[in-house]
């Protein structure tokens, strides 16, 4: 009964079952070893049960996103949403009708729908956490099947074309086999009642890595597009520490991982090597941001040390920024953001900045300068355990060389090129979510997205940017540096949007 009444819904929007049969066909084909190239958008309106101001769907949406020449939205959802009274085995089908709404927007206006459990039972990336965890807890798999499939009963009238199914959000902390075997029990579910349902599966670790192990389940495969995150996330309230991140820029030279480790991390060891020859003393300043426990930062040559700087976190005031104390490991580890300036002596040298005290410390600008004028510096954003690489200082033009730059090539070469390949394996693949938040600059954000947008099209898959209204969006970003425009009662990001449809 619920199916008919999701038909006629869908007949009454499209003005007659015969033209709903025409428009069917202007959508490409989908299947799990070939996804089309779609472009669209995220839209938030069961996003999270806690945080969603507008609940449900708007047809404007829908028609703007046509109109606009894309053709894919993805639906992240909180399964809390349609559950009677806190009750996860009892589905109110009334709540579904939310749901019913998109897809029927979505065959009026030919835009795939794919649905997403942003929050599954016992899983979700967002706060609160669930109760259960998904990957260990055969009753929240058993729950979580029973959901996906009451959604495959519900909506195995609609082509793949239309819909599809993205069972969890970036998966984490867990490794290949458990994935793969909870994502078989999800499958055997919705196959029992709707056999060729397309189903997309998100990549491990947020989505960074594919899985291996899932491709004889005949699924196609989804990634990210958030790196760097100093990018995509900074100020993001979200990620701890974002605030205290350097304003980003793009390309960004990089010097690798931005940590110094002390003996306490005697086996992440990784000093910060500084090449230079200058005729005259020359100032390097190291911005020192997060300090673990203790720690001294010191200029070495030769074996012995120039100067030192000792840090030694604690509660109360003192010449931090901020105090952090960590109970999981029992220490403080403060946000000093503090300049430490260091005279490099004239000739040839080969110096080298280490930790030489205690735990570690990280590292988020470096400049060199004469005290009175800056030659040139480098922002830092600091990666656990990635090594730091050398830093060359050239004598004649004075500016600052690296082995690293993150730039359109370091996106390819690090983050997309595998999921080509995996294409080319005839595995459907496609950038469920991407974007950067509202506080990045504008500038340094479309020149970003369009190196990532160049990577899309060269590996041949469509994306979703998060979101279509809303902070990472076109519409209604509420960004500080953009000229908007009135459009349809929102207000446009009219450079964002024009990127975006040149890909």
């Amino acid at each position: 009964m619920l199916m008919n009444c999701l038909l006629i819904l869908c007949s009454f929007l499209n003005g007659t079952q015969n033209q709903e049969n025409a428009t069917a066909s202007i959508l490409p084909e989908a299947s799990p070893d070939h996804l089309p190239q779609w472009r669209g958008f995220n839209l938030l309106g069961l996003f999270h049960r806690d945080w969603t101001d507008e609940i449900g769907y708007q047809e404007k949406d829908f028609q703007l996103i046509s109109e606009l020449g894309f053709n894919f939205v993805r639906l992240p959802m909180d399964y809390r949403f349609w559950i009677l009274d806190n009750d996860w085995e009892q589905i109110d089908d009334t709540a579904l009708l939310k749901i019913d709404e998109a897809i029927s927007y979505g065959e009026k206006y030919n835009i795939h729908v794919s649905l997403n459990f942003h929050r599954a039972p016992g899983h979700t990336v967002a706060e609160p956490k669930e109760t259960t965890n998904l990957w260990q807890d055969a009753e929240a798999q058993r729950v979580c099947a029973l959901h996906w499939q009451h959604f495959a009963r519900r909506y195995r009238d609609i082509p793949n074309s239309h819909l599809s199914f993205n069972l969890f959000n970036e998966p984490h902390g867990i490794d290949e086999n458990t994935y793969t075997q909870v994502v078989s029990k999800i499958l055997d579910a919705i196959r029992a009642v709707d056999p060729e349902r397309l189903v997309i599966i998100d990549g491990l670790e947020w989505g960074k890595f594919i899985v291996e192990e899932a491709i004889p389940l005949g699924v196609a495969q989804a990634t990210r597009g958030y790196e760097p995150a100093s990018i995509s996330h900074y100020r993001a309230s979200w990620i701890t520490g974002s605030d205290n991140w350097p304003v980003p820029r793009w390309p960004i030279p990089g010097i690798g991982g931005g940590f110094l480790y002390g003996p306490m991390q005697s086996a992440l060891h990784a000093p910060l090597t500084i090449q230079c020859d200058f005729d005259h003393p020359v100032t390097l300043t190291v911005m020192v941001g997060t300090v673990s426990t203790a720690a001294r930062l010191a200029l070495i040559k030769e074996d012995e040390v120039i100067d030192s700087q000792v840090f030694t976190p604690g509660p109360g005031e003192g010449p931090w920024k901020e105090v952090v104390y960590r109970p999981e490991y029992n220490c403080y580890q403060n946000i000093y953001d503090m300049p430490v300036e260091f005279i490099i002596p004239p000739g040839k040298h080969t110096l080298i900045l280490d930790n030489v005290e205690g735990d570690w410390l990280t590292l988020k600008h470096i400049a060199i300068g004469d005290g009175h004028i800056e030659y040139d510096s480098i922002d830092i954003y600091p990666q656990w355990g990635a090594p730091n690489q050398p830093i060359v200082i050239d004598p004649d033009t004075k500016m600052i060389t690296t082995s690293i730059t993150q730039n359109a090539d370091w996106l390819w070469n690090t983050y997309y090129q595998h999921w080509a390949d995996l294409r080319e394996r005839g595995v459907g693949v496609m950038v469920g979510e991407w974007g950067a938040f509202q506080h990045t600059p504008h500038d340094v954000t479309l020149h970003w997205m369009e190196d990532c947008l160049k990577s899309y099209a060269r590996a041949g898959i469509g994306w979703a940017l998060w979101n279509f209204r809303g902070s990472f969006g076109i519409l209604d970003s509420n960004r500080q540096d953009v000229e908007y425009e009135a459009f349809h009662g929102h207000l446009l990001d009219r450079k964002m949007l024009e990127l975006l449809q040149r890909y």
